[in-house]
């Protein structure tokens, strides 16, 4: 696939008849959660599972969002997401991509960016990451110089 980063963690999906509104197509709400479902999926496959956020009392928390919706999808289509982790100042923030590809043809109906920031559950307040976030998530960067032209 077409993908904009390298080392894309991907998950396939087809819009359901729950999903789609009044214009007949995926509701952008649904985008929002299925970004939100493969962001778990995705630190869960690097070994920070929410168990584990409770543990360190550190969360990753979404500090603003932002999606761009290109193309409208459609009942049953075959889609593929993909996420990567794109950046960090190593202490507090990182940055999260999407990427949602309609199978058939290979084209972006929508991309997504979250800027996200370590915070303590119990508090809600700002934390520097604890040691395993830093050792978990850190390596799992992607180059963004690696990008491909859009």
């Amino acid at each position: 696939m077409p993908w904009d980063y390298p080392q894309a963690y991907t998950l396939p999906l087809q819009p359901q008849a729950q999903d789609i509104d009044g214009l007949q197509h995926t509701n952008n709400a649904v985008y929002v959660r299925w970004c939100e479902a493969i962001g778990w999926s995705h630190s869960e496959a690097l070994g920070l599972a929410l168990a584990d956020y409770h543990r360190l009392d550190r969360a990753m928390a979404i500090r603003s969002a932002s999606y761009d919706y290109l193309l409208a999808t459609r009942l049953g289509e075959p889609l593929t997401l993909a996420t990567w982790l794109t950046a960090s100042d190593g202490k507090m923030t990182m940055e999260r991509r999407f990427q949602l590809i309609r199978d058939s043809d290979q084209a972006t109906v929508l991309r997504g960016r979250w800027e996200l920031i370590c915070v303590d559950i119990s508090a809600g307040r700002a934390r520097r990451f604890p040691p395993e976030f830093s050792a978990i998530y850190l390596p799992a960067m992607v180059d963004a110089g690696q990008a491909n032209s859009r």
